[in-house]
């Protein structure tokens, strides 16, 4: 049984994965990325610390609870001063300047996207319902999340 559920679990983690890097790829940030820092050599790079990051940080998310338990921190003793809240400090800090980077370039990146949405709608003819395929989207977006809030998915200590 445990083995269907870690062969589940991985298959879908792959799939989640996938659809990550599909919107990456769609809205083309790693070009982007790469064009804005005339650094076009390096692209394998960038996608590599890509995927590096997706699966360090799932590994994280999913681990927390047995990382936190393990004593493997404790050596970071140096000459009688605890510098394990000033190196969780400087890991929190680049976490965020690199968070706030990419969410940002993503975020830019899907804006431009959206400038074809209408190119599109114009070229396949779809004229009547945009208007309500874009709010029946956010409604699905505003049930969604009512849902993972109110029914508390988030919680794992259930």
């Amino acid at each position: 049984m445990n083995l269907l559920l870690a062969i589940l679990g991985g298959s879908f983690g792959l799939m989640a994965a996938g659809g990550v890097f599909t919107v990456l790829i769609a809205v083309g940030l790693v070009p982007r990325f790469s064009g804005k820092s005339h650094s076009a050599k390096r692209i394998m790079l960038y996608e590599e610390m890509i995927i590096l990051g997706t699966v360090v940080g799932g590994t994280v998310g999913i681990f927390k609870d047995q990382i936190e338990k393990s004593n493997w921190y404790s050596l970071l003793f140096i000459n009688g001063i605890h510098t394990i809240k000033i190196i969780q400090t400087i890991i929190l800090i680049m976490y965020g300047v690199f968070s706030g980077i990419f969410v940002g370039c993503l975020a830019l990146a899907i804006a431009e996207m959206l400038n074809a949405i209408p190119i599109f709608a114009r070229r396949i003819s779809f004229r009547k319902g945009l208007g309500m395929a874009v709010i029946a989207v956010a409604l699905g977006k505003v049930v969604g999340s009512l849902a993972y809030f109110y029914f508390k998915i988030f919680d794992t200590t259930m």
